[in-house]
């Protein structure tokens, strides 16, 4: 059964982001509330941890992974970004977007799409969130936490808790999210291509 770890939204404690971190650097799979719905996220290189998650969402090798970053600068490290890109990132991170660039060689080969070696990257505008991206020293392997056979992210933690309490190693309540997803935008070429309207503006890349 996890851990159900209930966090302030405004000050959430910091022993209980680093009991949440350290579960995270043994490999384990958490649920965390993010700036549109809650998430679950594992660390990059935990092969274990990606198939669970991969399982939980029934998620096949085409699936573009996110990698949930602290700020932009860390986005470099792990996508390839010009300097038309990096305005548009700038302009509008952090933010409930999910930006799909192509990946660098430092992004683990199993978060990558088998063919287009792209990933998925994102900062989010979430108090929580950045608490456990800063304790953690890196970006979370992530993905929106939606069933299967819905099409929109579970908000709640008690849910979630009911749901996916026996096969998660800590829930984070972090109060209720957003309902909607991330507007995901393909910035691999220009113009950007909308891959899915969310909750992020479309407007300006369109």
């Amino acid at each position: 059964m996890s851990q159900f770890l209930s966090l302030h939204p405004d000050n959430p404690q910091p022993r209980l982001i680093q009991q949440a971190i350290d579960i995270v650097r043994k490999g384990g799979v958490i649920a965390y509330p993010t700036d549109s719905g809650y998430a679950l996220g594992c660390s990059l290189g935990e092969k274990k941890a990606i198939e669970k998650i991969k399982w939980l969402r029934q998620l096949d090798d085409r699936h573009n992974f996110t990698l949930v970053c602290s700020d932009l600068s860390e986005i470099g490290t792990y996508a390839k970004v010009d300097n038309s890109v990096f305005r548009l990132l700038k302009a509008h991170t952090p933010g409930a977007y999910t930006f799909i660039l192509d990946a660098t060689n430092d992004v683990p080969r199993l978060l990558l799409h088998p063919k287009r070696r792209s990933i998925g990257v994102r900062v989010p505008e979430h108090i929580i969130t950045h608490a456990l991206l800063q304790a953690l020293g890196g970006p979370l392997m992530s993905v929106t936490l939606i069933p299967v056979g819905e099409t929109l992210p579970m908000t709640d933690a008690e849910d979630i808790r009911e749901q996916f309490g026996a096969h998660l190693d800590a829930i984070i309540d972090g109060g209720a999210c957003h309902l909607e997803p991330t507007s995901v935008i393909d910035l691999r070429d220009l113009p950007p291509v909308i891959v899915r309207e969310g909750r992020g503006d479309i407007t300006p890349f369109i």
